[in-house]
């Protein structure tokens, strides 16, 4: 019996964008099946900007693995017991927020991964592999191969050390997260801004240079989204259930309400 393969690292190693659904308000587990229906790749369950407990948040987790979506979950903060737990419970990936140094992009590895890589427990029956009895070597192979370390740069310096980041052993991708990057800059919202053009910039090509994927959050207009995924970002937060349901429910209330009676 082999892992659940990570959906979104499959369509990476094909050359494909890999978009993501952001999970904030939705706490029932058939948001996995709705964001494949939709055709994403991956499922972001945000839990550092949300009340979602790690229950909720585990549940979700499961449900993805069967429907053919990832689940990665950005937890709230970098302790170990913040990664290891969601992974236990059937997380494929981890999004560390807040990473400003060479050191926490390390201890993000560590968290994540089991020897030789980095320093994860290793515990019994595992969901990824789908609770069968497999030697253990095979099950920390198997689960660090699915796994992905997302590290966010939200900063200006975090920005400066992209290449350093980069280069660390054990992190997948490497994501900017746009809105805090801009209000750290003292320019929040604006996007296009040449300094947050340069910090993608900057960030590609620490990601071509060390073969780590480049990531994309906090921008959801879609042809500032189209300027940065041309640029060269590959996996990509698309925007959020919240914002998803906003934008359905006004466009057919416009639409009824346009109705000539």
């Amino acid at each position: 019996m082999s892992a659940y393969p990570n959906y979104a690292k499959e369509v990476l190693s094909q050359g494909r964008i890999a978009l993501g659904f952001g999970v904030n308000q939705s706490r029932t587990v058939e948001i996995a099946q709705i964001a494949r229906t939709c055709g994403f790749h991956w499922l972001f369950i945000d839990m550092e900007h949300t009340p979602l407990n790690v229950e909720t948040a585990a549940q979700m987790a499961v449900a993805a693995l069967s429907v053919g979506i990832a689940p990665i979950v950005r937890v709230p903060g970098k302790e170990g017991h913040h990664a290891s737990r969601l992974l236990d419970a059937g997380a494929q990936g981890i999004v560390v927020p807040h990473v400003d140094t060479v050191e926490q992009a390390q201890r993000a590895v560590a968290h994540c991964k089991y020897p030789p890589i980095g320093e994860r427990s290793a515990m019994g029956t595992h969901p990824l592999m789908r609770f069968e009895s497999v030697p253990v070597a095979q099950t920390l192979r198997e689960v660090n191969d699915v796994t992905l370390v997302v590290v966010m740069l939200e900063t200006r310096e975090a920005i400066s050390r992209a290449d350093e980041i980069a280069a660390v052993e054990g992190v997948d991708v490497v994501l900017i997260g746009t809105n805090d990057l801009c209000a750290t800059m003292g320019i929040p919202g604006q996007f296009e801004h040449a300094d947050v053009v340069k910090a993608y910039e900057t960030v590609l090509a620490a990601c071509r240079k060390h073969g780590k994927v480049p990531g994309m959050g906090g921008v959801y207009e879609p042809k500032i989204m189209e300027k940065y995924i041309r640029m060269g970002m590959r996996f990509i937060l698309s925007g959020s259930d919240t914002s998803f349901v906003i934008a359905g429910a006004r466009a057919r209330a416009k639409a009824l309400n346009d109705i000539a009676l």
